[in-house]
């Protein structure tokens, strides 16, 4: 009976339960709507190939499906309601006239659902585990019946269930299943989805092979990736499974040519001799474990075998990829402990660079509270767009294989809701955390730019499109407003804190040598880092050069700045420039993120504010960055 009560509102938050969100039973609806859909779809594809198509739900309480009144009267609850509603509406729809010829449209739905439950001798239904006898005599009855449900002579094609119809109940034709209940210890995902993974037949009884017919949509209640994991971790749990794991016989199958033609199996004795081999390379440990080095080995390409083995590569790699298969690659092998560039770190030059741009600076901002008025009024009410809430719904494909259970999403669509809440959320104060604006300035935003009417219609995706705007035009107005000044000769970083940092990288990774630089190694975070990095060291006019550590920060009223580059340049000769270097893969204003536009244009500012002769640079290619030089 645990719960949260609030000092400022009525309002009680249950376990399970949400304030201000779509009701939940609307979720449910679209649940049972797409599970409709995507058994009336196979419908078109299979029904011609004499398959018949059933769908299960899987129910939270027998009574949101069915109930007796006080004469003991059957009477449809609301997931029958909803579900003969969405079935009536869809089946209506131009594309699905080939599967209802002579049959009335309007009373239709009736016919083709049904609940399986246990009964009493009075006839009411009750909730069951799946262990009771009354579970016995449901159940008995659907075996009995299980070969009529796969004749199209019976109407029957939507089952509603409250247990998980246990291991004993087999139809092969289920093709959706609909997860209306919340899948705790009763009923494991495995179970669930273990109704929908046979073989179907057809009408004469006959398998029917190939992933193109055998494909099993789950209507979850979770996001699919969620749904994938749970599902993972329960076939490890109960099944024993091992993913991620090589077996020393995961070999012996693999079919060999012989001299003379024919083809035999490469045999156990021949298997664990690769396995042996994977052990000595490091592919795998002693229990058979991937390891990084086998992950990496097959991302680049270079998996080695025994000579003995060549002719069979390829189909060791094939075997191998499906154990290995969507998981993290590192090569661990490759992690190096970076050592400080003392030649570099000791010079003169480095030094006199270092000193040019180690002081810390605090900033000032002085902006106009009725232009930022006007200009967020002016944003919103041209640029807000605000449409009915919606519930999105995806589709994706499950594989389960050697490596473990992988979701592909194959589609996504919106379904709009009118507004389920009858209390609207606390605008001011939600905008008074995103902007730390006082509550005066953002009413005033709110009523002068007339688009309350807005907020009725999707409240929570008005307060946070409003928050963004007034956060990008603080944005806009701080950084024209803001004011750097040097704190003082005795507030800097010191250069000694290079010699603390601790720094560590993975060849051919994420690291290149380094001669110029303050470190052994240039550690880079993308692909663009890694081009300048190594620009920097063959371009003879760069003397030498560091990339910033995280500990580099600049204040700013966005959160705090890291730059990229120091980098002392020889002109010909002639002078040494001094520059911080911002390199991003696409400079322009509009291609970076507001908040990290804003805070480079801090960061500028903070440099002009040193003096020390600094030039701060933003650049996305190297080639333009020292033709400016």
């Amino acid at each position: 009976n645990e719960y949260l009560s609030f000092t400022s509102k009525p309002d009680i938050l249950r376990i399970g339960k949400a304030l201000g969100d779509v009701d939940d039973l609307a979720i449910k609806e679209q649940q049972i709507r797409k599970t409709i859909e995507e058994h009336l779809n196979k419908e078109l594809i299979l029904n011609k190939q004499g398959i018949k198509v059933l769908s299960l739900f899987f129910i939270d309480k027998v009574a949101n499906y069915r109930y007796y009144d006080g004469d003991g009267n059957p009477q449809k609850g609301v997931y029958a309601k909803l579900f003969e509603k969405n079935y009536t509406e869809l089946i209506k729809q131009p594309k699905y006239n080939t599967l209802f010829k002579d049959i009335d449209l309007e009373t239709a739905a009736e016919d083709v659902h049904n609940g399986y439950f246990s009964t009493d001798k009075k006839g009411v239904l009750k909730d069951t585990s799946g262990t009771t006898q009354d579970d016995e005599d449901a159940y008995s009855l659907i075996m009995k019946d299980k070969e009529k449900l796969l004749s199209f002579d019976t109407k029957l094609r939507f089952i509603f269930s409250h247990s998980a119809l246990r291991e004993g109940w087999d139809n092969p034709n289920v093709f959706q299943i609909c997860t209306l209940n919340e899948t705790k210890s009763e009923v494991k995902k495995r179970q669930e989805i273990g109704r929908g993974l046979r073989l179907c037949v057809n009408q004469e009884g006959e398998r029917q092979h190939g992933f193109l017919i055998n494909t099993l949509t789950v209507m979850a209640n979770e996001s699919y990736e969620d749904f994938a994991d749970a599902l993972q971790k329960e076939y490890e749990t109960e099944s024993g499974i091992r993913f991620g794991i090589i077996e020393s016989h995961l070999f012996a199958n693999i079919p060999v040519k012989q001299e003379d033609g024919s083809i035999k199996h490469l045999g156990q004795e021949s298997s664990e001799k690769i396995y042996k081999d994977f052990v000595t390379k490091g592919y795998i440990d002693d229990n058979g474990k991937v390891q990084d080095t086998l992950k990496y080995a097959l991302k680049e390409n270079i998996l080695e075998v025994s000579e003995e083995f060549e002719p069979i590569k390829a189909e060791i790699i094939v075997l191998v990829r499906k154990v290995a298969s969507n998981l993290n690659i590192k090569n661990n092998s490759d992690k190096r402990t970076i050592e400080l560039n003392k030649q570099i770190y000791l010079d003169p030059e480095f030094k006199n660079l270092w000193d040019r741009v180690k002081y810390k600076t605090t900033y000032s901002v002085d902006f106009e509270s009725e232009k930022l008025i006007k200009e967020c009024c002016q944003e919103i009410e041209y640029t807000l767009l605000v449409s009915s809430s919606k519930l999105v719904f995806t589709k994706a494909r499950l594989n389960i294989t050697e490596g473990g259970v992988s979701p592909e999403e194959s589609m996504r669509g919106a379904v709009g809701l009118e507004s389920l809440q009858e209390n609207l959320p606390d605008i001011i104060s939600y905008l008074q955390n995103e902007t730390n604006l006082t509550r005066k300035t953002i009413v005033d935003i709110l009523l002068k730019s007339n688009t309350l009417d807005l907020f009725k219609k999707n409240p929570q995706r008005y307060m946070e499109q409003v928050a963004q705007i007034i956060r990008s035009k603080m944005r806009h107005m701080i950084v024209d407003g803001i004011k750097y000044t040097k704190i003082g000769g005795d507030a800097f970083y010191a250069q000694e804190l290079f010699e603390t940092e601790e720094l560590s990288g993975y060849l051919n990774r994420n690291m290149i040598e380094s001669k110029k630089s303050v470190y052994s190694h240039v550690v880079y975070d993308s692909a663009n880092e890694e081009s300048f990095a190594a620009s920097f060291e063959n371009n003879d006019s760069v003397k030498l050069y560091a990339k910033l550590p995280n500990w580099f920060k600049i204040n700013t009223p966005l959160g705090t700045y890291n730059p990229d580059w120091v980098v002392l340049i020889d002109a010909e000769g002639k002078e040494k420039l001094y520059f911080v270097v911002e390199t991003k893969g696409n400079i322009a204003f509009d291609a970076l993120r507001p908040s990290e536009s804003g805070k480079i244009a801090c960061g500028k500012k903070h440099f002009e504010a040193l003096g020390n002769d600094v030039s701060f640079k933003e650049t996305d290619n190297f080639n333009k960055f020292i033709e400016q030089v």
